[in-house]
């Protein structure tokens, strides 16, 4: 499939998934989430990292389409938010990791968007916010879970509430991103931490980011049972006794996902 509103690179095993509408600062419409759904279920398989960005160097999304949504009505809307809910929960249990290079605006829907992504790093010029209540909406892409999750329940009722905008360093402050660079090394920068990522076994991540997510919500000794299980599985996997040998012997394991 051909995209209209996305643009894909990969260099070696890691890709990069750019959002390319410069006309509205690349705000989510409708057919921008089909899109990132049909590329989402069609990751190819040799994929061992994500990061995903926006065109151009303001707007990484600038949120969702109110045009679009100005013209919905109850059932329209909540069908709207299910949709774009999906597609970022889709990235939130991809079994590979996802970094979002935030480069400029990330409000609303973009927000969300980066919430769904596994790390975050982000330009010194980018904006964070949820403003929909100005709007007389609430974030509707899962942003009251993931922000409260993020952040803390104290600062994303401000944020949520205020609806006002943080700049980079507030938002390294708090916790909602992992680094804060200059906008002209950002996407280096987010290459480099993918190439690292990808250099590791990969079922040893793919399990890992499985533990985290499915941890989140259990009691501690289920967390710990569950933590021992996967921790297991490992030691039926090739990778494990690629990896162990190559440190054993001084070497460097190359690991096949397998």
């Amino acid at each position: 499939m051909e995209y209209q509103f996305l643009k894909i690179t990969t260099h070696e095993t890691v890709q990069t998934l750019t959002i390319s509408a410069p006309q509205s600062l690349n705000a989510l419409n409708s057919k921008i989430l089909n899109e990132m759904e049909h590329f989402l279920d069609n990751l190819d398989p040799q994929v061992r990292v994500l990061i995903v960005t926006g065109d151009g160097e303001k707007s990484f999304v600038a949120g969702a389409d109110i045009k679009e949504m100005a013209e919905l009505n109850e059932e329209q809307g909540r069908e709207f938010g299910a949709r774009g809910a999906r597609v970022f929960r889709k990235i939130e249990t991809l079994s590979i990791p996802v970094i979002a290079a935030v480069n400029g605006f990330a409000l609303g829907g973009g927000c969300e968007l980066a919430m769904a992504c596994d790390v975050r790093i982000c330009s010194d010029n980018a904006r964070f916010g949820q403003p929909e209540v100005g709007l007389g909406i609430i974030p509707g892409f899962s942003g009251t879970v993931r922000l409260a999750r993020l952040v803390g329940m104290g600062m994303a009722k401000e944020l949520i509430f205020s609806g006002r905008n943080m700049k980079s360093d507030e938002a390294l402050r708090i916790g909602l991103v992992n680094a804060v660079y200059p906008q002209s090394e950002l996407m280096e920068r987010a290459m480099e931490l993918a190439t690292r990522m990808a250099a590791n076994a990969p079922l040893a991540v793919r399990y890992a980011k499985q533990c985290i997510n499915d941890e989140y919500d259990l009691a501690a000794a289920e967390a710990i049972d569950y933590e021992s299980r996967m921790f297991g599985r490992c030691f039926a996997t090739n990778d494990q006794k690629a990896g162990m040998q190559a440190f054993i012997n001084k070497g460097k394991a190359q690991f096949k996902g397998e």
